[in-house]
Formats: C-alpha cells, structure tokens, sequence
C-alpha cells in the first residue's frame, strides 16, 4: 500500500514559506535505510522561525533528546522529538506516520500563528 504522507513529506523536501509576518517555515525530509533510531526509514526536519530567522519550534530525528528521567537503566533509542524554542534540546515525539506529523507541524504552526 502506498504512504501518501511520505509521498507529500519527501515531495516538500527543500520547501520554505514565509508567512506575511516574515515568520518561515523549512522542511527537510528524505529516505534512509531503516535503523532502531530511525525505523520509519525518514530522516526529517520541519523547523518554524521568527521574522528574526531564530527558530521558534521543530520536529526532527537528527539527534538522540536527553533522557528526562533520572535513573533509568536500559534507554530507549527514540530519536523523534520536538523543540519549543530555540533553546530546547528536545522532548521525545511519538512517531506514528508522516501524515500526522505533518499534520502536528501544521497545527503547531497555526496554534503560534494564531496567537501573535
């Protein structure tokens, strides 16, 4: 079966669009061999940005996010995560496929936009 959300993600692969406030978003996604970081087989990153050109939010999986529970033994390797500001090392991101996690950039994208 065909995966029309990646279809659409790997074809906005280099997109940017400013909005008419100057704020931008970029997405960057493209196929990889599939590994226990990177199961999907994607590796991506959709960022959104100030009129300033500092990023404001982002999904991607080119880092591994600190692991936020003290204690743990055993990490799971989850490399999804999001960042809320420019200065957030990320909070993992529950992968489920490319349609919704365009669809929870978009929104996410929306919610800041509706709220400057």
């Amino acid at each position: 079966m065909r995966d029309v959300g990646l279809d659409i993600l790997l074809e906005l692969n280099g997109t940017e669009y400013t909005e008419e406030n100057g704020y931008w978003h970029k997405i960057e996604a493209w196929k990889v061999e599939p590994t226990k970081e990177r199961p999907h087989g994607i590796q991506y990153c959709l960022t959104f940005h100030d009129n300033y050109n500092k990023r404001i939010m982002g999904f991607d999986n080119a880092h591994l996010p600190p692991n936020r529970k003290r204690g743990f033994k055993g990490r799971i390797v989850e490399y999804d995560h999001t960042h809320e500001h420019h200065l957030d090392k990320g909070t993992a991101y529950e992968f489920k496929d490319t349609a919704q996690l365009l669809s929870d950039f978009y929104e996410r994208v929306n919610k800041i936009m509706s709220e400057l």
